[in-house]
């Protein structure tokens, strides 16, 4: 059958499709390990677990040289920058890598670094107890970081953690960017595609499909690369002010810690989270009453709105945030 190179809206339904078959994939091994370990558990691997059912769906798929469910749907099928011949095994495995593991890395180290730079004005069992660092990274990828940070100054760490909140803004807009790029060429939907220069061709069907709506994917990239610099924009402009509130915030939540921890300590097992089963840190209420630390319940909340303990259903704009609370 004749092949042509595969349109903006072909490579779009394909990376919906995956997109959607991978979330269905993710939910399901975290039920199980929710199920199977519990909620601490889950907490502490979940991102863990995320990866891991990417990279077995893409390992079952293209590294194994099937198309993936998205592929399938749209009938196209990947080809290398000379569009003659399927990628190689070898740019496979680094389109996987790019497009799995590094983001996991990336976010990881980020967090860590984050966290282990702000490690001295908290204590050292906030480090400990932190369900969003997650187990498995804690004793490789933290100890590492741990290492580098040491022999750092205090002004070399204020520049450290000042690159990284730039960084962690970059990220996301570095996404939009190229998303807007795909838009007017049409060619690349994933960055880790572009980088490894995979490409798609369809089967057959009829070609002025793609060509008729081009032109309004291009409309619609032209808008994004405004929005983009409009954000941009107000993000430069607003920056020194969220760095002023981000220190405001941590000297009020560092007070707010030293208070409770002394409160704390002569409390017993009721002033424990269920969640790390740590005492509670910055006691946060949900509606139905039940009591957590704010970093516990806000990660619960990111992919389960329901309490942990009753499992009734609310909103996390509803958790309250209890100030002079005794116990």
């Amino acid at each position: 059958p004749a092949m042509a190179a595969a349109g903006p809206a072909r490579l779009v339904r394909c990376g919906q499709k995956d997109e959607l078959h991978r979330s269905g994939l993710r939910s399901g091994a975290g039920a199980a390990l929710h199920g199977l370990a519990g909620a601490k558990k889950w907490l502490e691997w979940r991102k863990e677990i995320e990866l891991l059912s990417d990279v077995a769906y893409f390992v079952l798929t293209t590294l194994s040289g099937y198309q993936t469910l998205g592929e399938e749907y749209v009938n196209i099928v990947q080809v290398d920058s000379t569009k003659k011949r399927v990628p190689s095994f070898l740019r496979r495995a680094v389109f996987i890598a790019l497009h799995a593991v590094v983001p996991y890395c990336l976010e990881k180290g980020l967090l860590h670094l984050e966290h282990e730079l702000q490690r001295e004005a908290d204590d050292s069992r906030t480090s400990q107890s932190n369900p969003a660092l997650g187990l498995s990274s804690r004793t490789v990828m933290r100890n590492w970081i741990q290492k580098q940070v040491v022999d750092l100054t205090e002004q070399q760490k204020k520049t450290v953690l000042q690159i990284v909140y730039v960084l962690k803004q970059c990220v996301p807009l570095l996404h939009r960017l190229h998303l807007a790029v795909f838009y007017i060429s049409g060619t690349f939907y994933h960055l880790s595609k572009r980088i490894t220069g995979i490409t798609y061709l369809h089967f057959g069907g009829l070609q002025g499909e793609d060509q008729s709506i081009r032109s309004s994917y291009k409309f619609l990239g032209i808008i994004s690369l405004f929005h983009l610099l409009l954000t941009i924009g107000v993000q430069m402009y607003s920056f020194k002010q969220k760095q002023r509130a981000r220190h405001e915030w941590k000297l009020h939540r560092n007070l707010a810690h030293q208070k409770n921890t002394t409160k704390e300590k002569t409390t017993g097992r009721h002033s424990r989270c269920t969640l790390c089963l740590e005492e509670r840190r910055h006691t946060t209420a949900t509606p139905c009453g039940h009591l957590f630390c704010w970093e516990c319940i806000t990660e619960w909340c990111n992919t389960r709105t329901e309490c942990p303990l009753c499992r009734e259903k609310f909103h996390p704009q509803k958790l309250i945030y209890l100030r002079h609370y005794q116990l």
